[in-house]
């Protein structure tokens, strides 16, 4: 069975730093984009950033372009991201999620997802 497990997520002060990662087991997902997703308390989930499935094209939210980082290592099957300069309102559930349809930026197209991992930053 495909699974997405997050890892990573942590209490850390404003302009601090963490770095998630997805590891991905049960198939592999080196064929298919993938991405990160947030949600805050309240507030319905929101994209942070893609990669495509060989690693060279990126897309990001601009709430994190220039602060954050998505990378992905094929051979380890997992998927990171790379959080500097973090903020309060960065304060979520991070998830990750694989697209098939490697369109990077329809959201609906994300068809495996994990089940998060909490990032909370305190100012």
């Amino acid at each position: 069975q495909a699974q997405l497990v997050e890892s990573g997520g942590g209490l850390v002060q404003a302009g601090g730093s963490l770095r998630l990662s997805c590891a991905a087991s049960g198939r592999t997902f080196s064929s298919y984009a993938m991405g990160w997703f947030r949600q805050a308390p309240g507030k319905e989930r929101e994209f942070v950033a893609a990669i495509s499935w060989n690693g060279v094209s990126t897309y990001y939210a601009d709430s994190v372009k220039g602060r954050f980082t998505i990378s992905r290592d094929n051979a380890e099957n997992t998927l990171y991201l790379q959080m500097n300069s973090l903020k309060p309102e960065d304060t979520a559930v991070y998830y990750c999620a694989a697209d098939p349809s490697n369109m990077m930026v329809v959201f609906t197209n994300y068809d495996y997802w994990g089940r998060g991992t909490q990032v909370t930053v305190s100012s």
